[in-house]
């Protein structure tokens, strides 16, 4: 009698989250989703060797990107080394700090909610804004309509640093509250491996070497 082989599980998808360039206000504003914000040219460079180390992996599949000028500009060398189209998607946005939006850094850390932000940010909405835990939950409801689209493939998502903070988070099954203990530094990759069982973070704030070996033990 003859035995029904199960079937392997399927492949799973790797997702490179990856950070925009530097810009003329990184770490000195929160410029959060205001137009007009573009690459420094120190960022210019930073997108230019990230597409370098995405372009040398055996295939892509698709790459995404915020819908704000320092991600699209951050995309677009990756597009061109790897002859894609950069498509934009709105749910891999900045977080909206409401009226936050635009202010020194220096002053918001003197600010009594500062405090709640770094220690207690599940509890914090920013004044007109979001909160952490909604766009947590947008990001990561952005990253899963995403790769889903790409069953077993390797898709680049281009967005900003607390959205991919918030969404290596949930990967690790680490409490929003803590998410603020991870650093996700200008035009950094960061690679989960989302397969048939729970997410494998499989690097974060990487800003060198090779890509090619990421994939789940």
């Amino acid at each position: 009698m003859s035995r029904t082989k199960t079937p392997p599980p399927p492949a799973s998808t790797l997702v490179l989250l990856v950070r925009h360039g530097q810009t003329p206000t990184t770490g000195k504003l929160l410029p959060g989703r205001a137009p007009g914000l573009h690459l420094a040219e120190a960022g210019v460079e930073q997108a230019r060797r990230a597409a370098e180390r995405i372009a040398a992996l055996p295939k892509v599949d698709a790459i995404y990107a915020s819908p704000l000028e320092r991600a699209r500009e951050t995309a677009a060398p990756i597009g061109v080394a790897l002859g894609m189209k950069v498509q934009i998607d709105k749910g891999l946005l900045e977080c909206e700090f409401g009226d936050w939006t635009g202010a020194e850094l220096k002053a918001l850390m003197k600010l009594p909610e500062w405090g709640t932000v770094q220690r207690a940010p599940s509890t914090f909405r920013f004044p007109n804004g979001e909160s952490f835990t909604e766009m947590q939950t947008r990001m990561v409801s952005a990253i899963d309509r995403l790769r889903a689209k790409h069953p077993g493939g390797v898709v680049v998502m281009v967005s900003h640093a607390d959205p991919i903070k918030a969404a290596v988070a949930h990967a690790m099954g680490t409490h929003i509250d803590l998410f603020q203990r991870i650093v996700i530094g200008t035009c950094s990759i960061s690679a989960v491996a989302y397969g048939h069982g729970a997410p494998i973070v499989l690097t974060v704030n990487s800003t060198g070497g090779s890509l090619a070996d990421l994939r789940p033990s």
